[in-house]
């Protein structure tokens, strides 16, 4: 068993080797010097397809050019398993530090305990593992920004409705995090009903598009949809447009290229921007703090922003 995974391993190991010289994760180049040894980070991603996650990876990209630290990068492709070994391989690599944005709550303890076992310190971002905390956990504050959000639209709404919830992932901290804070948002506004809520399991927009098509077949007069990703709130707006619903008030959550672009539009009427470039950046400089042995917040809450037209275009010319 063992020599089948030291295989699969070096065959990892090659390929995200060549990946990083064809520019995703490679040399940050010149500068630095002097004697000290050149820091590698691991960055594990849970999907690149995702926006959200993508712009970490380049910001994270972007803060180890300016300081010489080489970043290895690798995409789980939203699979918590292929993550697993992912990580294994940057242990045997012998990295510095780990950036870890996990790929959903499924077995995502067991990449902490090894990289800990190994002395190997751990940035977790987005998703703190449940019983394995990361040394350092980054994320937006998704209980206040989705307080805020139900807040809003509660106001938008004149407090009556019904509330259909596309959910994300079951058991990842973003899921559960904007899940109590939008009903504390909602709390003051007992005419809007929740008739409907169901989990996708990519957080993607074919989930988010068929979700909502079954819930406004199941419920005719639903006409708020909360989508916990702008991808899962794009979905629900189409589903809206397709089965003729009018006047129906959809939301999102990330702040993602697609979805400032839908509030700006008025495909989404609201949605709260992440602080991706930042919360990048603060992971690249956390991870290079553990690794030489400097002490570092167990917990970084970044500030999310309730984003409606009227501030929009900030966001879609430069995103915090």
């Amino acid at each position: 068993m063992f020599k089948k995974f030291a295989v699969a391993a070096v065959a990892l190991a090659t390929t995200l080797s060549l990946a990083a010289c064809g520019g995703g994760g490679g040399d940050a180049g010149s500068g630095g010097g002097g004697g000290e040894q050149q820091k590698t980070i691991g960055l594990a991603v849970a999907n690149q397809q995702a926006d959200f996650f993508n712009q970490i990876r380049q910001s994270v990209e972007a803060a180890a050019k300016e300081q010489n630290v080489k970043v290895v990068v690798a995409d789980a492709k939203g699979d918590s398993n292929t993550q697993v070994s992912q990580i294994q391989d940057f242990i045997t690599q012998q990295v510095d530090a780990i950036i870890y944005i996990p790929a959903g709550a499924t077995a995502a303890t067991v990449p902490v305990r090894a990289a800990k076992s190994a002395n190997i310190p751990i940035v977790a971002v987005d998703r703190n593992p449940e019983g394995a905390p990361g040394n350092t956990f980054i994320a937006t504050d998704s209980v206040a920004a989705a307080k805020e959000l139900g807040e809003w639209v509660g106001k938008t709404v004149n407090g009556q409705g019904k509330l259909g919830v596309i959910q994300g992932q079951i058991g990842t901290t973003p899921e559960q995090a904007r899940d109590e804070g939008f009903k504390a948002g909602l709390a003051q506004f007992p005419g809007i009903q929740e008739v409907a809520r169901q989990a996708s399991q990519q957080w993607a927009q074919d989930e988010g598009y068929q979700i909502a098509t079954d819930m406004i077949q199941a419920n005719p007069g639903i006409n708020i949809f909360f989508g916990r990703a702008d991808a899962l709130a794009l979905g629900a707006a189409q589903a809206v447009r397709n089965a003729g619903v009018e006047g129906a008030t959809i939301v999102g959550f990330d702040g993602d290229k697609a979805g400032l672009e839908a509030v700006k539009n008025g495909t989404l009427a609201a949605t709260v921007t992440q602080p991706t470039q930042a919360m990048g950046k603060l992971a690249l400089e956390s991870a290079i703090k553990l690794a030489n042995g400097e002490d570092v917040p167990a917990e970084q809450l970044q500030d999310g922003v309730l984003t409606t037209k009227e501030n929009v275009d900030g966001f879609i010319a430069n995103h915090p």
